[in-house]
């Protein structure tokens, strides 16, 4: 196996665990490239089930954990931001291009691929310049970058994309700031990936600055009703001059899942037009490009036939019902708990979960919600457990279904009450040192402004929950059998 993998190019997917580095990564792997994907957290990348990619623990900004990632690597794709870091993304984006530009220069990294933004000639927004900057500091660096610089990106899980999903599927009537007037240059998905893959391949590009974009050039107005015309729905698109794009990214947090600061920092540049400039890149790397109704109805289909994973993902279709019009993005809530108890009595007490009605914690606020459900139709108290003890994928548990399973790591549950939108109930138990610690987390994806309401109404009641049925866990797995 060594002796294959140092006859063939090894590329470095960093930020393998975000939108374009998922999907990177898999479509690397269909070209027959060896891979290696880097995350702050390898558990997610584990999650998606990648049997012949080598996976690393790797943070941009804890530079010791660069050389690593980095060792034996020709191609670094450098696809990270720290958008949801909130306002502070600008410092933090900096420091982490110039650990990683150091770093891959100490490692010998023949080539960085960067994916940038498409920038006006003067930007106003923090996030274009922040693209922009980062594109400038990787090229302070002796290892030659190239740097695409995208616009909107049509596919499931790309945060613009999910911003106008979001809007035309919740809302039939907008009010919109003057932002829907401004014009952008889509691309498609899967002609992003191919001129991702093939830069490499072209040693005329090192150095290099290209715009990459699909044949259409939209306002944010016609991407909407576009979009609307594809899905049966007509919104009604009504701009109101008032509203600025900061106000309107606050306005967009009860309408959409996309997280808030990403939202926030999109839409803080939409007050220009973004459009590309040129088209060398067709030239080195001709490829037919999708018309944006062409790459939506990609997308649509892209989203429908997601696989089931083997825990909860970010967009799964199977965590949302298999409803593309609910949220692509989740709201999530958990909480913690350290136990002495082993692996084994852990999961004894999590896979007995729903026997008899016994949720662990809170019967009476569990027994209040089933009582809504069967009121509205729904299955809680109509199911039976099959086995009291024993699960496997499929089984029901009342109001609950199981969609994924690892013994004595992970449980995970589809919710099938009667709700707008669809929630995962999900148990992991890891070690922590000489303990064990259980996790209990919920991840709902909102169907329109009802779901994010009903999302926000029972959130305190959720967090006091999942505190209570942790501890519970714990002191059950404890107690002697």
């Amino acid at each position: 196996m060594d002796r294959i993998l140092a006859n063939k190019r090894r590329d470095l997917v960093f930020g393998a665990s975000g939108y374009i580095g998922t999907n990177l990564t898999e479509f690397l792997l269909g070209e027959g490239r060896v891979v290696r994907a880097s995350s702050r957290n390898p558990e997610v990348l584990e999650g998606r089930g990648w049997h012949d990619v080598e996976i690393c623990a790797a943070d941009a900004l804890a530079p010791d954990s660069l050389d690593t990632a980095l060792a034996d690597v020709d191609t670094a794709y450098y696809l990270v931001h720290s958008m949801a870091s909130g306002r502070s993304f600008p410092e933090l984006d900096a420091q982490a291009a110039q650990n990683f530009a150091a770093a891959a220069q100490r490692q010998g990294v023949q080539r960085i691929v960067y994916l940038g933004g498409l920038t006006p000639e003067a930007p106003r927004s923090a996030h274009l310049r922040s693209r922009q900057e980062t594109g400038d500091i990787l090229r302070s660096g002796s290892v030659p970058v190239t740097e695409l610089r995208a616009g909107m990106i049509i596919g499931p899980g790309s945060a613009a994309w999910e911003v106008i999903r979001d809007l035309v599927n919740h809302l039939p009537l907008m009010a919109t700031p003057r932002w829907v007037s401004t014009l952008s240059s889509p691309i498609a998905l899967s002609n992003l990936l191919r001129y991702l893959a093939d830069v490499p391949k072209h040693d005329e590009m090192a150095g290099q600055v290209f715009d990459v974009a699909g044949p259409d050039v939209l306002t944010y107005r016609d991407i909407m009703l576009r979009y609307g015309a594809l899905v049966g729905k007509r919104p009604r698109v009504i701009p109101v001059p008032l509203l600025s794009p900061r106000l309107s990214s606050y306005w967009l947090r009860l309408v959409t899942s996309v997280p808030t600061n990403i939202a926030r920092a999109l839409i803080d540049g939409l007050s220009q037009d973004v459009i590309a400039s040129d088209s060398r890149i067709g030239e080195i790397i001709p490829q037919e490009l999708l018309s944006f109704d062409e790459a939506a109805r990609a997308a649509l289909d892209a989203d429908r036939k997601h696989a089931v994973p083997i825990r909860w993902v970010e967009g799964s279709i199977a965590c949302r019902s298999f409803r593309p019009d609910y949220g692509f993005y989740a709201k999530q809530a958990g909480a913690d708990t350290s136990t002495s108890a082993s692996a084994t009595d852990v999961w004894r007490v999590v896979s007995g979960i729903g026997n008899r009605g016994d949720f662990f914690f809170a019967p009476v606020l569990w027994w209040c919600r089933r009582a809504v459900d069967w009121l509205l139709g729904g299955p809680s108290f109509r199911r039976r457990r099959r086995h009291p003890s024993d699960l496997q994928v499929g089984d029901v548990i009342d109001a609950w279904r199981v969609i994924a399973i690892e013994p004595d790591d992970r449980l995970t549950l589809l919710m099938e009450m009667k709700a707008p939108g669809s929630g995962v109930l999900e148990f992991n138990v890891a070690d922590d040192g000489a303990l064990r610690r259980l996790s209990v987390h919920a991840y709902w994806h909102p169907a329109g402004v009802a779901g994010l309401l009903y999302w926000y109404l029972t959130l305190p009641f959720h967090s006091l929950l999942f505190r209570g049925t942790g501890r519970e866990i714990a002191a059950r797995a404890s107690a002697p059998h």
